[in-house]
């Protein structure tokens, strides 16, 4: 910010506080206030102040206070701050909890540390700290350009925290397989395991730096994987020269063989500059799968291929380098459970996909498109399949077992899950903004259905909301944005 640190600039020089009194609030007047100012010499503050959740500021500054009661954590809603020109000696680790807090000030005031709690506080753009006897290991940091956010992440990075382990996550059985016919039984994965240019202090303030560092997180994400052991893995955001040099050679010696494709900007780069493009990969059980075919589905170049002059398919979405991966495997004899399969079984491939649709909310557009252009590319790819493995049959996609996993970024509500969960969205769906894509999509998504855009495949989702209520989990955002969809039989 261009403001000064430790010079508060109100931005309403007429803010004012009105209490109404009982005969006021008898009459029916109302108030709407979100500051408090309180000014002359006062040495204690009132308990009933921390009964006003609401505030949003508070102004605290030119008094003479000794101490900030631990209480002020309960106004989480502060965004303003200011305790300057008082006598605070020490502040409470409390104030770390106000994490909405965007401007701090205590200037002029005889604190010499600083709780390391304040290091919570990643919205603070403001912080003023000057006219203290801080020590010099304090103020050598706030000194610096950019002092502020330096400051913030030595203290967060310090601060001891003592949390354990997540609890263990259980498999949840759905159903019971019939053991009176074959059965094959696989378990899956599907799993963002965020890239490490994309954990950044400013995405991810409120952890600490060791947290988000990739040598520790690698660590932890391999672990995840092998304690679940799932037979099929689909991962995105895999960066490449991790996917060669970590995910591959480790998972190898767990006997899986894995496949693996970076998002489309890295054919236009250096080699030293591609092996930093993350993408998504897929790992198999080798012992249970052998790949037959891997394909890869690049949106851009679709994009363009079906543009149809369209502007805006040029515009919004071939400029989005998202892609898909799809390997198409074959399923070994040891995969099969309860009586011998039969050999038309034992011929039956499946194909899996993962994709990474892009993440923009204001691109609900780009990522519906998306969607439909990997949903028709893997009609293509099966039906291809179809024709190799029984040429001159007539054949059925639904046939082959699709396994669709990938981070959608899309909620269960959006039109994305809607045309894959129920093979169908319409023409003027509100995610496609009334931006004019009907001509070039019905070219790519043909449907025997008036104003609607169809897929063939019978699609249902690995479990419910009321399974999982959320696959991403961050301060602002909490949500199912994370799939795992698979063939309806009968």
């Amino acid at each position: 910010m261009s403001r000064n640190k430790d010079k508060y600039e109100n931005n309403n020089p007429r803010r004012q506080t009105v209490f109404l009194s009982s005969e006021d609030i008898a009459a029916g007047r109302k108030t709407n206030w979100q500051a408090v100012e309180i000014t002359g010499n006062v040495r204690n503050l009132s308990p009933s102040l921390w009964q006003f959740e609401h505030l949003t500021a508070l102004y605290l500054n030119d008094n003479n206070l000794l101490r900030l009661p631990p209480d002020i954590g309960l106004l989480v809603n502060l965004k303003t701050l200011d305790l300057s020109s008082n006598k605070l000696r020490s502040l409470p680790a409390e104030l770390g909890d106000l994490i909405q807090l965007r401007e701090l000030l205590l200037n002029h005031n005889f604190l010499r540390v600083l709780p390391y709690e304040i290091g919570k506080l990643f919205h603070l753009h403001v912080l003023g700290l000057h006219g203290n006897p801080l020590g010099k290991d304090i103020l050598s940091i706030y000194n610096e350009p950019n002092g502020t956010q330096k400051l913030l992440t030595f203290m967060l990075d310090n601060l001891t925290v003592s949390t354990g382990p997540p609890p263990q996550r259980p498999w949840i059985p759905l159903a019971r397989p019939n053991r009176s016919r074959p059965a094959c039984i696989f378990t899956v994965m599907c799993y963002n395991v965020l890239c490490d240019k994309y954990a950044t202090r400013q995405m991810y303030g409120y952890c600490q730096s060791w947290a988000l560092a990739w040598e520790y997180r690698k660590k932890a994400i391999l672990d995840e994987i092998r304690h679940y052991s799932a037979d099929i893995i689909s991962l995105q955001e895999v960066e490449t020269d991790q996917f060669y040099n970590f995910f591959k050679p480790e998972l190898k010696n767990d006997g899986y063989e894995g496949i693996f494709s970076p998002k489309s900007r890295a054919k236009t780069m250096a080699e030293n500059e591609r092996k930093y493009v993350d993408g998504c990969a897929i790992f198999f059980r080798a012992s249970r799968f052998s790949l037959i075919k891997e394909h890869l589905v690049e949106f851009n170049q679709l994009a363009m291929a079906n543009a149809e002059g369209s502007d805006n398919m040029l515009n919004r979405v071939m400029p989005k380098d998202n892609i898909g991966l799809a390997a198409l495997l074959k399923v070994k004899e040891s995969a099969w459970e309860g009586l011998s399969p039969e050999a038309a079984q034992l011929a039956q491939p499946i194909l899996v996909c993962t994709a990474h649709i892009h993440w923009d909310p204001e691109f609900c557009d780009v990522k519906l498109i998306q969607t439909m252009m990997l949903s028709n590319e893997l009609k293509s790819i099966l039906d291809e399949a179809g024709h190799s493995f029984r040429p001159g049959h007539k054949f059925d996609s639904n046939n082959v077992q699709l396994l669709l996993c990938g981070d959608f970024n899309s909620l269960p509500d959006s039109g994305v899950i809607e045309f894959l969960s129920s093979g169908r969205v319409s023409m003027d769906h509100q995610d496609f903004k009334e931006l004019g894509y009907k001509a070039c999509l019905q070219r790519l998504c043909g449907s025997d259905t008036p104003n609607e855009f169809t897929h063939s495949f019978k699609l249902a989702s690995a479990y419910s909301e009321d399974i999982m209520p959320y696959t991403n989990y961050t301060f602002d955002f909490k949500g199912i944005i994370d799939y795992i969809f698979y063939t309806r039989t009968g």
